[in-house]
């Protein structure tokens, strides 16, 4: 197998890996092999891993492993911080390093090269500004604005006090485990950032998000462009089809060009696929989260109405079969006094269930579009109204 393949196989590899650990979990993959491996992934591997190191070392090196992924998943740790910028500081080394003397190109510009560090800059500050800033911790000194500010529904969010704060857990807050805190209109924790996503920094995450997923697809297309260019500079389908006869059409040249493609521009193409992927990803957690914002919910508020519809449906299915059952044994006593019908009659027949009740959500904090944006754009607790609750 020539070399060019074996980069071919390690990019649908990698492809394949990084799409099933993302993505494994989604309906679409749902008893697929995208799903077995994202479930090895997960978890099959891991406790195979603890199965061997008991088995080689000991229960105490597995309890060491066992401590250090307590560390690593429930306490604040720099881990995929420091992660997040290997990432975006190789790939753009990578980049510079094998890219950038194809810039100025055939149709890429010399601007491309400064642009390229504004965008990622944009992005690194972003980051610390997500990282770093303060989602909305809720004290002693700010829980009554909070209370005020947003209304308990009773239905996915009652007053109660958080047994950890000791104070009034304010509507649309929650404790994080991970942080020790509550945080006002809690939305979740982020690993990558190390830092809870709240009322205060929901507005960069989202940022951070869009962002970057826009960085992805400009660095692909740049790339893109620049294998283009190559291929125009170096007129490689002009030599294929006057010097080696190749016929022009795609099917004859696309194996022809692919292989030179492979051998010279394998890592740009690598570059390319690899950003393209990202920024797929990266475009349906962009679109999830500004329809939360404009619908101005919460992840957690989404599983806690999911919570509750799975647990409305249940109750009212519930009455709809003792409503059956009752009326089933109701009929049947009025039917014992009354002559006994004829079998076609009885046959046909069928029993009359009662319409299952249809549940309804009512997300109370939804004020419309704008005025939702406006919300994540500048916080509540950032207002002049929030400072003068307190007395009112």
């Amino acid at each position: 197998m020539d070399v060019p393949w074996l980069l071919v196989v390690h990019g649908s590899v990698t492809a394949l890996v990084v799409v099933s650990f993302l993505c494994g979990q989604w309906p679409i993959f749902e008893g697929t092999f995208v799903q077995s491996i994202n479930h090895f992934l997960t978890s099959g591997a891991y406790r195979h891993f603890l199965r061997l190191v008991q088995g080689v070392c000991g229960t105490g090196a597995r309890d060491l492993v066992l401590g250090v992924e307590q560390y690593c998943c429930d306490r604040p740790n720099p881990i995929l911080q420091v992660f997040y910028v290997a990432i975006i500081g190789g790939t753009y080394f990578i980049i510079v390093q094998t890219s950038f003397k194809y810039i100025p190109g055939y149709y890429v510009s010399v601007w491309h090269r400064y642009l390229s560090i504004v965008v990622v800059s944009i992005g690194a500050i972003l980051f610390v500004l997500t990282s770093f800033s303060d989602p909305g911790t809720v004290t002693s000194e700010n829980v009554s604005q909070y209370v005020s500010a947003y209304p308990f529904d009773n239905i996915i969010f009652i007053e109660k006090e958080c047994s950890t704060c000791k104070i009034i857990r304010p509507a649309r807050a929650k404790h994080c485990r991970i942080c020790d805190r509550c945080v006002a209109r809690f939305d979740h924790h982020c690993g990558w950032m190390n830092n809870c996503i709240g009322e205060k920094n929901t507005r960069y995450f989202v940022a951070f998000l869009v962002w970057h997923f826009l960085l992805c697809m400009y660095g692909a297309l740049i790339l893109g462009f620049i294998i283009a260019g190559e291929l125009k500079v170096k007129k490689v389908i002009y030599i294929l089809t006057v010097y080696y006869g190749v016929d022009n059409s795609f099917s004859g040249l696309f194996p022809h060009v692919a292989q030179w493609l492979l051998a010279v521009h394998n890592t740009q193409i690598l570059l390319a696929v690899f950003l393209g992927i990202i920024s797929l990803l990266l475009g349906g957690f962009c679109a999830y989260h500004i329809h939360l914002c404009l619908s101005n919910t919460t992840t957690n508020e989404t599983f806690k109405w999911q919570d509750y519809v799975f647990w409305k449906k249940k109750e009212n299915a519930a009455k709809a079969s003792a409503a059956a059952l009752k009326s089933s044994v109701g009929a049947a006593r009025s039917e014992a006094q009354k002559p006994a019908p004829s079998k076609w009659k009885t046959f046909f027949s069928r029993s009359q269930m009662p319409a299952e009740e249809p549940v309804v959500t009512n997300n109370i904090y939804d004020v419309g579009r704008i005025r939702n944006l406006c919300e994540v754009i500048v916080p509540l607790s950032e207002r002049r109204s929030f400072s003068r609750r307190k007395s009112d």
